[in-house]
């Protein structure tokens, strides 16, 4: 028979909480860590990290967007 690895709880860490927000930024966040946040983590957690990529991702499209027509002015 196979035994299922039994996991010890332990308190979700900042880098936890930050790949289950890019997780579900791009919608590929497993069942177990999905469970686990919900089980283990804070809410407002990860609306705080959530609310800083969005940030983040806004801020690398502006400058994306930036440095584009500073290249198509320049041609």
């Amino acid at each position: 028979m196979m035994q299922k690895e039994q996991q010890t709880p332990r308190d979700i860490t900042f880098w936890d909480i930050f790949k289950s927000v890019l997780a579900a930024f791009f919608g590929v966040q497993s069942n177990r860590n999905r469970e686990r946040d919900f089980s283990q983590g804070k809410p407002h957690h990860f609306i705080l990290i959530g609310l800083l990529v969005a940030a983040i991702f806004v801020m690398l499209v502006y400058a994306v967007v930036k440095l584009v027509l500073l290249a198509a002015a320049a041609a």
